[in-house]
């Protein structure tokens, strides 16, 4: 860190562009703060900006386009040069970015586990018949009605306050959020209990924050590596080439989560349909060196059992 912070080429002035939610602002000024004691004499400010995404709340992510609504606002700021970098969710961004834009950084992976949340309600199997379950994720819906097939998902978005405050008004018995977002905002009291990988398996690259910037921005390429935490890339590649090989997005229930075992990654994955009515998954071991190859296999496995008949009917 020493070294960053001497050099005569570090950066002078960085412009950060996020969405406004609470959690966005504090994921950003969670950057702003490392670069802060990385490059102490650079000034840095963060440059908030409203996405469709945020904007169109009364519409299922599926319906109006998907994860790039939260993202397309933010690469404009870095292409018109308002902004220097942008932060992002890693489970926001699109599985492939375009050419002009590099996923400089990725940090550290916070809890990638779903969070059950009730205020009546210790866990999942405790709910009755026909509990109302809030979630607007395909991946989640498909998981839990799989799983319980007796409950009601219904659709819920907003930011994280908003979904608690639907929560506590009566709207739902319980919601399903991701634990990151929690802790991250200091609402740690009001998970009820961590769901495990086994039962609801993340997005890919939930819990981790990626930093973006202009492809071309060698320079901040540069600056930015002090912030990339390889293990949790490794993993993250992983998980966004298994979703990249199935055609990933918010049209498609799917999940994959990789953790590091010793020199090796374990990759698990699933793709579903919306209803729940069929899940196909699997898991497989491969080289730490080589993350998108595990990814890319575990896909073509799954294509094998079955995945490629739910992704095609997804299509009609």
């Amino acid at each position: 860190m020493s070294g960053a912070t001497s050099r005569e080429d570090a950066p002078r002035h960085i412009v950060i562009a996020t969405r406004e939610s609470a959690l966005a602002l504090w994921q950003a000024r969670h950057v702003e703060a490392r670069l802060a004691a990385l490059y102490p004499d650079a000034e840095t400010r963060i440059l908030g900006l409203t996405t469709e995404g945020d904007r169109r709340l009364e519409v299922p992510l599926a319906a109006i386009g998907g994860k790039g609504l939260f993202v397309k606002e933010l690469e404009e700021a870095l292409a018109d040069g308002r902004a220097d970098i942008a932060v992002h969710s890693v489970k926001d961004l699109p599985m492939t970015l375009a050419s002009e834009f590099a996923l400089a950084a990725v940090s550290e992976r916070e809890d990638p586990r779903d969070a059950f949340v009730s205020n009546r309600y210790a866990d999942l199997s405790a709910l009755p018949a026909g509990g109302r379950v809030g979630t607007s994720s395909l991946r989640r819906g498909c998981q839990l009605r799989a799983r319980y097939p007796g409950l009601r998902i219904e659709p819920l978005r907003g930011n994280v306050t908003t979904r608690l405050r639907k929560l506590d008004a009566g709207d739902y018995d319980a919601v399903i959020l991701a634990a990151a977002g929690l802790k991250r905002l200091g609402l740690d009291d009001r998970i009820t209990r961590l769901i495990p990988p086994s039962e609801s398996l993340p997005a890919p690259g939930q819990g981790a924050l990626g930093v973006e910037c202009l492809a071309r921005r060698t320079d901040l390429l540069e600056w930015l590596g002090a912030l990339h935490h390889a293990a949790t890339a490794r993993c993250v590649a992983a998980e966004r080439a298994f979703s990249r090989a199935l055609s990933g997005s918010c049209n498609v229930p799917l999940g994959a989560y990789a953790e590091a075992e010793g020199g090796e990654l374990r990759l698990r994955g699933f793709v579903g349909a919306p209803d729940g009515s069929r899940v196909v998954s699997g898991a497989l071991k491969g080289p730490a060196r080589d993350p998108e190859a595990l990814g890319a296999t575990l896909a073509e496995g799954l294509r094998a059992q079955g995945a490629g008949e739910i992704l095609a009917a997804l299509q009609d």
